[in-house]
């Protein structure tokens, strides 16, 4: 932060007078030019307000000139009421009660409703004593967006409406050891993010959208037998993710959802496995050849989906559908150490009686 702000230390400092003063007329013109295109008036919030008065004082009457999110005489006084100590007193008629006001932002939260529909559930609830602009006005001083701009969702809500039948795929490369030398192999996984099950593919030098589109049809005849079958499948805007390769989904009633530029997170669950098995697996092996990382891919993926408990399914492997049986007593001798590649991972059960 102290490096962002290095820079224009050093303008000032060495900067004249009479230029400083140009700056500020600049500044002064630009945020105008801001201020008339916002409509309507700025409601800041208590920490705002804080940071204004903070940065504002030390100006004096000079404030008058500057300030254009709210009046000069507002600005003032804030600063008398800051003097006596005490908060801004609410104006007009008292406020709905808190519990009446937590309803209206759980409906606009959970529902993505508009003023008008927040107001018809309140009527369905028999709660009549409240008008439109009130239901607005509680909204608004949220920071809730109006209707239209919320009828879309957020991302998180779209991963939790969709997560049955949601999967996102993506690539990762791991260097192998080959007769010609290092070469970068690159494998295609697919993870349904509900219950976090993988399906990686054979590992491949040459990623082109035809391998990809030819990976992927593997891997909707290897879930099309399922209750559940894919609907929609993220992927990022790699090139391989070819025209072909959305068609073929579309064809199999998979709709392709790209993500926006630079934007990983978003398929983070996938980037999350991507670091899983490389940190746990793949790292602890040298790779001799394109059979060799596909053993290791494939026993990693199968111990990932039958054995690795996951703390958002309940400490569940992705394939296991219920938990196992309490037991009142712990035997040592009734626990068993399966090993897998090599040793390498290691994980429990209980010997079948």
């Amino acid at each position: 932060m102290i490096k962002l702000f290095l820079p224009l230390l050093t303008l000032i400092a060495t900067t004249s007078g009479s230029l400083l003063a140009r700056y500020v007329l600049y500044l002064k013109k630009e945020n105008r030019i801001l201020r008339d295109r916002t409509p309507g008036e700025i409601h800041t919030k208590p920490h705002e307000r804080a940071q204004l008065l903070k940065y504002g004082k030390p100006l004096g009457r000079v404030i008058n000139e500057l300030i254009t999110i709210v009046t000069p005489g507002t600005f003032h006084r804030w600063l008398r009421e800051e003097k006596r100590g005490r908060k801004r007193e609410p104006v007009g008629r008292p406020g709905k009660s808190a519990v009446l006001r937590e309803l209206i932002l759980k409906i606009a939260r959970e529902t993505g409703f508009g003023y008008t529909r927040i107001l018809g559930a309140l009527r369905k609830l028999g709660i009549s004593q409240i008008c439109r602009p009130t239901v607005k006005n509680i909204v608004k001083e949220e920071g809730i967006e109006p209707s239209p701009k919320r009828s879309t969702g957020t991302w998180d809500q779209f991963l939790k409406t969709h997560s049955e039948t949601l999967w996102a795929c993506d690539f990762f490369t791991k260097r192998a050891v080959t007769r010609r030398g290092l070469v970068d192999l690159y494998v295609l996984v697919f993870m349904h993010l509900e219950t976090r099950e993988v399906f990686a593919t054979p590992s491949t030098r040459n990623p082109d959208s035809a391998w990809v589109t030819e990976q992927t049809k593997a891997f909707v005849n290897c879930v099309a037998d399922r209750d559940e079958k894919p609907t929609f499948l993220i992927h990022d805007r790699d090139t391989k993710f070819s025209t072909e390769f959305k068609q073929f989904l579309k064809n199999n009633g998979i709709k392709p959802k790209m993500l926006p530029i630079r934007s990983p997170n978003l398929n983070a669950r996938v980037e999350r496995f991507v670091q899983t098995i490389k940190y746990e697996a793949l790292n602890h092996f040298i790779a001799f050849g394109k059979t060799h990382l596909d053993y290791l891919v494939s026993e990693f993926v199968d111990y990932y989906n039958k054995h690795r408990a996951h703390s958002s399914r309940e400490y569940l492997p992705p394939c296991c559908v219920e938990p196992s049986p309490e037991f009142e007593t712990i035997k040592l001798d009734e626990i068993h150490c399966v090993e897998h590649l090599g040793g390498l991972i290691k994980s429990y059960e209980r010997i079948a009686a």
